[in-house]
């Protein structure tokens, strides 16, 4: 059993999908769809999950997801439980590479959107400079009709091919896996979201599943490419960047607060899946 396939709605009007959302948290479970994603986080914060890679997003986060690979935004839980009136807005394209007509990314002066193309199955985040001009394309592209939005999709696909402001996301190619549809790592996703600050037992979810443990660290793997403690570290990590950049709290209290039993464990995985101590890391967004 594998994640959601998602067949996205077509437009008569347009040869790509463009899309904004905006709602009190975002809605969607583990899922994948056939067509590529460029999504702008609008506003709202969380954590993301996108093939096997576990992190923050927050306002103004821009990412180029490949076709079948699976992803999950899920807003923190303020988002949820909050009496304020808060809201989640993301902007969104989805495209297959005929949506222009057949091979038309292979025409010569494509070159550079059939290279972001291919890395798009590592999922591309972009940053600095790029990402600015991105957004202001998104942004106008709100009001446009369809042929002017039409050009500037074209002129953000070459935008991003150009740039060398972006990053891979993932380790595995996720785009090879089997195409049918679960619940169930969904399930297991939110109550690794639920429940991280505390002591997460992998005999609860399992349970939950009506699976053994030995079955479920099997399902969960192979879904995820990494162990059920090892997800539950990264969401631990992700989480701890989120307070050390927002506020004053010791260090310690970050370490514990984000479910770690001692600063020893906080520091040793933090170190491992940031390549820095929490101390550096604070540094480096306060001298920013």
């Amino acid at each position: 059993m594998r994640p959601q396939l998602h067949k996205l709605p077509t437009d008569p009007d347009s040869s790509f999908i463009f899309r904004e959302l905006k709602l009190n948290h975002f809605p969607h479970p583990w899922h994948f769809h056939k067509e590529f994603e460029l999504v702008l986080i609008d506003k709202s914060s969380g954590t993301r999950f996108i093939g096997d890679n576990v992190g923050r997003f927050n306002d103004g986060d821009l990412c180029l997801i490949g076709p079948y690979i699976p992803h999950l935004y899920r807003n923190d839980e303020i988002f949820y439980h909050s009496k304020k009136k808060l809201t989640a807005q993301s902007i969104f394209i989805h495209f297959t590479e005929d949506s222009l007509s057949k091979d038309f990314f292979e025409l010569p002066e494509m070159k550079v959107v059939q290279t972001l193309l291919a890395k798009s199955s590592q999922v591309v985040e972009i940053h600095g400079q790029t990402k600015i001009k991105a957004t202001k394309l998104l942004y106008e592209m709100r009001n446009d009709p369809p042929v002017k939005r039409l050009l500037k999709f074209i002129e953000l696909l070459i935008t991003l091919g150009e740039s060398n402001e972006s990053t891979t996301l993932l380790t595995f190619n996720f785009s090879t896996l089997p195409k049918s549809g679960s619940e169930r790592i969904n399930t297991a996703l939110q109550f690794i979201l639920k429940n991280f600050r505390s002591e997460v037992s992998i005999a609860g979810i399992a349970g939950q599943l009506n699976m053994s443990v030995p079955a479920f660290s099997r399902y969960f793997k192979n879904h995820t490419r990494k162990t059920f403690t090892d997800y539950v570290t990264e969401v631990r990590i992700g989480y701890a960047c989120k307070l050390l950049i927002e506020n004053s709290l010791s260090i310690s209290e970050i370490g514990y607060k984000s479910g770690f039993e001692n600063l020893s464990n906080f520091y040793r995985h933090f170190k491992k899946v940031k390549n820095m101590v929490p101390k550096d890391y604070r540094k480096q967004f306060l001298s920013n």
